[in-house]
């Protein structure tokens, strides 16, 4: 994945590409964003990340994150798993 679509409202992102960043399948996202286990935030920058757009992955096990310019090329990809604290 390279680039995601941007419009006024609406970014369209490849959902194999989150899935894989959250590590499940595309079936198991949909139905995480149906019954709400799955959620994002979307942000746009401001100041020095003016032209920035920021979306944000989070399911109960992972957080996928995805950075782009407006014109919707990818400049940062990251996922990073949750971690428990020691009992």
């Amino acid at each position: 994945m390279t680039r995601i679509e941007i419009a006024e409202d609406v970014i369209v992102i490849d959902a194999q590409a989150v899935a894989s960043g959250l590590q499940i399948d595309a079936a198991a996202l949909k139905q995480g964003m149906r019954d709400g286990s799955i959620t994002s935030r979307c942000e746009r920058g401001e100041g020095e990340d003016a032209g920035r757009v920021r979306v944000t992955f989070f399911s109960p096990a992972r957080r996928m994150r995805i950075t782009a310019d407006d014109a919707g090329n990818i400049l940062t990809c990251s996922s990073v798993g949750y971690t428990r604290r020691p009992s």
